[in-house]
């Protein structure tokens, strides 16, 4: 009987999804304090890429080994680029940023390029331009 291998990965949650559903609804934006802090966004063809070279690893590869974009944006600048990909009204809305927010998230992905050859290619305009044309894309066929 082959064994089964569990294959877990914490993936966080993406922020451009999150603005672009509000900001197609012609919402506000959210962003917590002054939008100075940075976060990494990576493209989920690139994540997946990823995962499929390291499930193709031997099995004395071990430990954690990241997977991410280290390119670094604002989430002002997020808000501002979806805002102005999807030519939307929607005005961005400051509050308080939580006590817990990092102010900068980027991830190491030596061990990904060295272990894998791997690293992300999608630019995050690229990304969020297919996102968005995903998206409407799949709304146009739902709407009659």
């Amino acid at each position: 009987m082959a064994s089964k291998t569990k294959l877990t990965a914490k993936v966080r949650p993406s922020h451009s999804h999150n603005r672009r559903k509000t900001a197609s609804h012609l919402s506000d934006i959210t962003v917590y304090g002054d939008g100075s802090q940075t976060h990494s966004f990576c493209y989920v063809d690139d994540l997946i890429d990823g995962l499929i070279r390291l499930m193709g690893t031997p099995a004395e590869v071990t430990g954690p080994v990241n997977l991410g974009n280290p390119v670094e944006f604002s989430v002002l600048e997020l808000a501002r680029m979806v805002i102005d990909l999807t030519a939307s009204p929607s005005r961005i809305v400051h509050r308080p940023r939580p006590e817990d927010d990092p102010k900068q998230r980027r991830p190491d992905i030596s061990r990904a390029e060295d272990l894998l050859s791997w690293k992300p290619c999608t630019m995050l305009k690229d990304g969020l331009v297919n996102t968005i044309v995903y998206f409407d894309r799949l709304r146009a066929q739902l709407v009659p």
